[in-house]
């Protein structure tokens, strides 16, 4: 094995130059033991950094969630000038990965080819700090290792103080999503901003939502402080899918400013991602938490998650918003205990009113007469704003294809098909004949 110094010349100006390893296999054959030795593979990196950017370099360890690494993994696919690819690690493990951009980045498509995070050193030269991701090798395969150096604390600070604020301005929205591997971060751009006007449901319910919204992230916090209020606050929203909590989360998103992270809850959920959450939620705080399908929290963590919720600071400058389809599988622990969520509002199917005014909004009365608009608000009792929107999209269509709109067809078609999953009987020719082999 051949461990390489900084006296070899980089060229990291082009990328498609061939990679500087600062370890080599040395033969066919390496020895895995050696050739994955982490106090050479540490010290190798502490020579390059040194002789390079002319000063000593120590080694930190951060102890509080990935907020470094995700911040990493965005200037990587960004391609934010202030880092630099310095050098690989081991020239037999791969140092570049390649991703379909539009699952990171709606606004591009294909595939695209960046240097991988693991087996590759990033300098941030204007903080003087360096982060690589080393293999490491475990009784299933590579594992790895996150390790940061810097010159100085005060280095270190200033760049942790540079990535948050620049993430901050970032308007993209933060996806947690619990899998077989842990808990994956990813962050997305914002497709389209969702107006206060664009949310359709009860008068009373949506006022004191948003009224309380502007409260907790006023610039002052002088409610909090008039009253002696903990500047936190969480609120469960329930009711049947379709009938728009997704769309007044959204517009929360859209109007308030703040950072906003949405995590899925699966059964890959543990208390691992659970803290793991928190403590990113805490470093972006004042901001938004929206935990979709709380009733599907894991039954060997939840105890851990109402901990986490009672915690003396877990939730400072968090707004925490629970959304449930399904309120009868909620944890009562949840809404039976001060401190956890504030308040549980129900997301009622619309009103004939409220489905009128939505037919307007979304364009019936491009298909359909002011009268007949009308006349399909009554219609369509018990409808959700989902379904409203779905005998929209089925007008279009007949228009587009017959030249012509029959609302009250369409309607009693799709009042049909609902029955029929509700009862779960689809098929009604020969409902007598048994399924089988003939």
């Amino acid at each position: 094995m051949t461990i390489m110094t900084a006296n070899t010349v980089l060229n990291t100006a082009n990328a498609a130059a061939k990679p500087h390893f600062l370890v080599k296999s040395g033969g066919t054959s390496p020895n895995v033991e050696n050739y994955f030795n982490y106090i050479s593979t540490v010290q190798a990196i502490i020579d390059f950094l040194s002789e390079r950017y002319n000063g000593g370099f120590r080694l930190y360890f951060q102890d509080d969630g990935n907020e470094v690494w995700n911040g990493l993994e965005e200037d990587l696919r960004s391609g934010y000038a202030g880092v630099e690819h310095a050098a690989s690690l081991y020239d037999l493990v791969e140092t570049d990965v390649f991703e379909y951009a539009a699952d990171s980045d709606p606004q591009r498509s294909g595939y695209t080819i960046r240097p991988a995070v693991r087996n590759n050193l990033f300098v941030y030269r204007d903080h003087l700090v360096a982060l690589t991701r080393i293999p490491r090798v475990t009784l299933h395969g590579l594992g790895f290792e996150d390790l940061i150096f810097c010159q100085s604390d005060e280095g270190l600070m200033r760049f942790l103080e540079d990535m948050r604020v620049r993430r901050l301005a970032d308007p993209k929205i933060i996806v947690f999503t619990d899998t077989r591997d842990g808990l994956e971060q990813e962050r997305k751009e914002v497709g389209y901003a969702v107006s206060r006007e664009d949310v359709f449901m009860e008068n009373e319910l949506k006022t004191q939502v948003y009224r309380s919204i502007d409260e907790f992230f006023s610039k002052d916090r002088a409610f909090f402080q008039t009253y002696g209020l903990p500047y936190k606050r969480g609120i469960l929203l329930y009711g049947k899918p379709g009938n728009g909590k997704t769309t007044l989360v959204k517009s929360i998103s859209s109007t308030t400013g703040a950072p906003v992270a949405y995590w899925q809850i699966t059964e890959y959920t543990s208390s691992g991602s659970i803290k793991e959450v928190f403590d990113t939620a805490s470093q972006l705080a004042p901001m938004v938490l929206v935990i979709e399908d709380i009733d599907s929290m894991p039954e060997s963590c939840r105890s851990y998650f109402l901990n986490t919720l009672d915690g003396a600071t877990s939730k400072e400058g968090i707004y925490l918003i629970g959304t449930t389809n399904y309120p009868e599988k909620i944890d009562p622990a949840l809404m039976n205990r001060a401190g956890r969520f504030d308040r549980a509002y129900e997301v009622k199917s619309p009103d004939e009113a409220i489905r009128c005014a939505y037919l307007a909004h979304i364009g019936l009365l491009r298909l359909a007469s002011e009268e007949e608009m009308a006349r399909a608000a009554r219609r369509t009792d018990g409808f959700t704003l989902a379904q409203l929107s779905e005998l929209y999209a089925s007008a279009a269509l007949q228009m587009h294809y017959e030249n012509e709109v029959d609302l009250e067809r369409l309607i009693a078609g799709m009042k049909s098909d609902y029955a029929k999953d509700r009862s779960r009987e689809w098929m009604t020719e020969d409902k007598s004949r048994k399924m089988g082999f003939a």
